[in-house]
């Protein structure tokens, strides 16, 4: 078994992954832009002149690279060159549909496959203690392990192609999502005369943003219990008064508006009694899943 590591893409996080990996096991790398060889310059690793000679070397490549399209064209060469590798692992962000679209490449070419999201930052990465969430049939996973393992504190394997990458889409969406909520809460705040170090601290308390996520997301959606608790009636009527108090603030609200318009359909629909974590109902019906089989 060759236990040569390839690095294609060596960025920021790229070069962060060839830092761990340097020393532990042969190391080959390229990126397109022959600047970043700098980057690498003190690592144990050996600098080729193009993506074919990295996949012709090494037993398996990792990729870390910046645009979806990118990643196609590499593995198409990858999958061309007549010493192909034994594994392939996709540490790119990249929706899962474009996953699925790379295993495919791969397993034509009789190559492993899987997509390796990183949860964690450049420092994490270069220190080998990153969060790896992967997808990928369960002998792919296998045998891309040991790579995993020289690079991460945890790893979840969440099931087939495209899991990884979408656990990680949906994590930054969340992410995304919330910085605006939060930065629409901190201009709220500050028209109101309130410190925003004071708004911080009552956002963070254990019934502050991480309610709805520990009790709400997963003590009552996963279980479908919505007996009880704060109702969708009076969710609807909070939301409404923040609604009215950032319009006489003149405080343009985007996230937090477009998020009260479930409550107005939820009650709409009789469930003004229910916990307002019963909105969850709304998306089982509009997606056809069940929560509680997830």
């Amino acid at each position: 078994m060759n236990d040569t590591i390839g690095m294609i893409g060596l960025g920021n996080a790229g070069s962060a992954l060839a830092n761990a990996l340097s020393g532990k096991r042969p190391l080959v790398g390229y990126d397109a832009d022959p600047k970043r060889r700098d980057a690498v310059d003190g690592l144990d690793l050996e600098w080729l002149g193009s993506e074919d000679a990295v996949a012709e070397r090494a037993g398996t490549v990792l990729l870390s690279l910046p645009k979806p399209e990118i990643s196609r064209d590499v593995v198409a060469k990858i999958a061309a060159v007549e010493n192909r590798p034994e594994s392939v692992v996709e540490t790119s962000t990249i929706t899962p549909k474009t996953a699925q679209e790379l295993a495919a490449v791969c397993a034509a070419a009789g190559i492993g496959f899987v997509d390796a999201a990183i949860a964690g930052g450049v420092q994490s990465m270069a220190e080998g203690q990153v969060t790896f969430l992967v997808g990928g049939a369960k002998e792919d996973f296998e045998r891309a392990k040991p790579a995993l393992d020289l690079l991460a504190s945890r790893i979840h394997f969440l099931g087939p192609v495209g899991a990884g990458s979408g656990a990680k889409v949906v994590n930054n969406g969340v992410m995304h999502a919330m910085m605006v909520v939060l930065i629409e809460a901190g201009a709220m705040a500050t028209k109101l005369g309130i410190p925003l170090a004071t708004m911080a601290e009552i956002l963070g308390r254990p019934d502050g943003v991480m309610r709805p996520l520990e009790h709400r997301f997963t003590d009552r959606m996963l279980n479908g219990d919505f007996d009880g608790g704060m109702s969708v009636s009076n969710a609807r009527k909070d939301s409404t008064l923040a609604l009215q108090t950032a319009q006489d603030f003149g405080v343009p609200l985007f996230a937090t508006l477009a998020a009260h318009t479930p409550y107005e359909i939820a009650e709409q629909q009789g469930q003004g009694e229910l916990d307002y974590a019963s909105l969850a109902r709304l998306w089982e019906t509009w997606c056809d899943v069940d929560f509680t089989k997830s």
